[in-house]
């Protein structure tokens, strides 16, 4: 018999119970009902002594009570592990969270899917790539999955929105809550055209311990991961990490060696991550769904600037720059004004400028 959602919501929202203890309740007792009916006594050697008494407390009743009622909202969903629409991917991974609470495009969940991940602390080209690259695979079919921070997860999101294909953001704090509070606007817009994914209970803030068994749902869900930008101390590389746990494909963009946020995808590549440089190449890794958009819908190349071609890919000051094409401070100053308006090269710290590839 199939449990009720009530039992299974009591056992999946108790705090200290989680994923594994979970599934232990479920193979003692054979099903939700019954463990939820069970005395603490019976549960205790399972799942502790703390995580038994609550099971039966007005807590977990009360969790369970705020569950039922927020799925009444509009565009609100809980999912199950017994639901036809969880996915096959995330269900025969490692320990996939016995409930989903899911605002938006629920429909999203049946399509092929990549995440895309990184820093943080994202340069502007780290974001532009991001951006870019979530654009691109998102027309070719791909819905994006990333973890609504800041930096590459923020840019990824946005450039994947404007295709069907759209994104799906993993995060790490009750659905009810956006962590960090200036992605506010960006996470309302995906629950519009998108959809935002979590295991925990409602109003559950943004605790440290809660990143890493998101990133086990970002690892789960997709085909491939892509990491866009890192440095060695990023939760990204947990992403990727659980992806190759997963037999899922992990991909990583190269970057400057001067550039320690390019550090922890250059240590994933030389632990047998695939270097990539293109979409192409990320579609030839995890393969191609529909045809390449056509080179009629392509927009055309910027014009050539010598200014570009005199900084490299290197940060540069400006004084430099205007002593390497002989022009005064204040003419390159005026010329990296108008490069920067037209997304060609950006300001970074130190009063330097970079150049921005266009991918």
């Amino acid at each position: 018999m199939s449990p009720t959602p009530r039992a299974w919501l009591r056992l999946a929202l108790t705090p200290g119970i989680g994923p594994v203890g979970f599934l232990k309740l479920i193979e003692a007792f054979g099903s939700a009902d019954a463990a939820a009916s069970a005395r603490p006594a019976q549960t205790e050697k399972l799942i502790g002594r703390e995580a038994a008494e609550a099971l039966h407390g007005d807590a977990a009743a009360e969790s369970v009570d705020a569950a039922l009622a927020w799925s009444m909202g509009e565009g609100c969903h809980l999912i199950t592990l017994l639901d036809e629409d969880y996915p096959p991917p995330l269900a025969e991974a490692a320990s996939p969270p016995p409930l989903l609470f899911a605002r938006g495009r629920r429909e999203l969940l049946a399509r092929p899917m990549l995440a895309m991940v990184g820093s943080r602390a994202a340069t502007a080209q780290g974001k532009r790539n991001a951006e870019d690259f979530a654009a691109a695979l998102a027309a070719h079919g791909y819905t994006i999955v990333s973890g609504l921070a800041s930096g590459i997860d923020a840019a990824a999101h946005l450039g994947a929105l404007a295709h069907p294909a759209s994104t799906i953001a993993v995060i790490g704090t009750g659905i009810d809550r956006v962590y960090p509070a200036s992605n506010r606007q960006l996470a309302h817009q995906i629950a519009e055209r998108g959809l935002i994914l979590s295991e925990f209970a409602l109003g559950i803030g943004p605790l440290a311990g809660n990143f890493p068994r998101r990133n086990r749902i970002i690892a789960g869900l997709a085909r491939g991961c892509l990491v866009v930008e890192a440095g060695t101390a990023s939760g990204s590389l947990i992403s990727a990490r659980l992806a190759m746990e997963n037999n899922r494909e992990v991909m990583a963009i190269p970057g400057s060696i001067h550039n320690p946020q390019a550090r922890g995808c250059h240590r994933l590549i030389k632990d047998g991550a695939r270097l990539v440089e293109s979409v192409d190449e990320v579609l030839d890794e995890v393969g191609r769904l529909s045809a390449a958009p056509s080179a009629s819908a392509a927009s055309a190349p910027p014009p050539a600037s010598p200014l570009l071609d005199a900084m490299g890919w290197e940060p540069v000051l400006a004084d430099a720059l205007a002593d390497a094409v002989g022009l005064t401070s204040g003419e390159v100053y005026a010329m990296l004004l108008e490069l920067e308006l037209d997304g060609r090269v950006a300001s970074v710290a130190g009063g330097r400028f970079q150049r921005l590839a266009q991918n």
